[in-house]
C-alpha cells in the first residue's frame, strides 16, 4: 500500500524504499535502488540516483540532482539548484561508475541555493552552507560556510543563527535560547 503522494507526472522506478507522508512533485525522478523517509518533501525537477539514502524530513527543493553516493541524514535542507558531484575527475569518454565518492550531509545540515558540493566531504550536523558556495572541504558540525571556495565564516545555532561567543567561549541562541560552548574549535550544544 502506498503511503506516500506522488505527483503523475513523477516517475518512480521499480525497488524504491519511499516513507510515510512523503511528498513527490511535478517531473521528478526517483531511481530503484534508493531510500527515501517519511515525512521528506521532494521538489519539482528533482532526480534521486541509485543507492542514495534520504532520511526523514529531508526538504529538497526544486531541480536539485542527488547522484549515487550521497547520504542525507533527518533533517536536511537542499536548496534550489544545489549540486551534489560524485566523480573527482569526470571523462565522457570514460567510465568511473566505480569510483564514486560518498558525500555524507549530517543531520539537521542546511545547504543554500546555487551551492556545489565537492564529492567526498562531509557536512556536519546543522551546518549551513551558503547560497552559491563551493565546498572542497569537509565542513564541522555548526560552521557557517560560504563562499567560492567556501570559507569558514562562522558557526550557527540549530535554529540557523550566527553565533556569538564570549570570552569564555559560550554563546545563545537568540531565538531558541539554548546555549552552544566552542572548545578548541569545536562547538558543541550545552544540555
Amino acid at each position: 500500500m502506498i503511503q506516500y503522494f506522488a505527483h503523475p507526472s513523477a516517475v518512480i522506478d521499480d525497488d524504491c524504499e519511499i516513507g510515510e507522508g512523503t511528498r513527490i512533485w511535478h517531473f521528478s525522478h526517483i531511481m530503484s535502488g534508493c531510500r527515501i523517509g517519511r515525512g521528506c518533501n521532494i521538489g519539482q525537477n528533482v532526480v534521486i540516483s541509485r543507492q542514495v539514502i534520504l532520511g526523514d524530513n529531508v526538504k529538497v527543493q526544486n531541480n536539485v540532482s542527488i547522484y549515487t553516493g550521497v547520504i542525507c541524514e533527518d533533517d536536511v535542507f537542499l536548496g534550489p539548484s544545489m549540486v551534489f558531484t560524485n566523480v573527482i575527475n569526470p571523462r565522457s569518454a570514460i567510465i568511473r561508475k566505480d569510483a564514486y565518492l560518498k558525500t555524507v550531509v549530517r543531520k539537521g545540515a542546511s545547504i543554500g541555493a546555487n551551492a556545489t558540493i565537492v564529492c567526498g566531504n562531509e557536512i556536519g550536523n546543522y551546518a549551513m552552507i551558503g547560497a552559491g558556495a563551493v565546498i572542497t572541504r569537509q565542513v564541522p558540525a555548526y560552521a557557517l560556510f560560504y563562499g567560492n571556495p567556501a570559507r569558514q565564516k562562522g558557526w550557527v545555532s540549530e535554529y540557523g543563527h550566527k553565533l556569538l561567543f564570549d570570552e569564555d567561549g559560550i554563546a545563545e541562541c537568540p531565538e531558541s535560547k539554548e546555549k552552544y560552548r566552542l572548545f578548541d574549535n569545536i562547538v558543541e550544544k550545552i544540555e
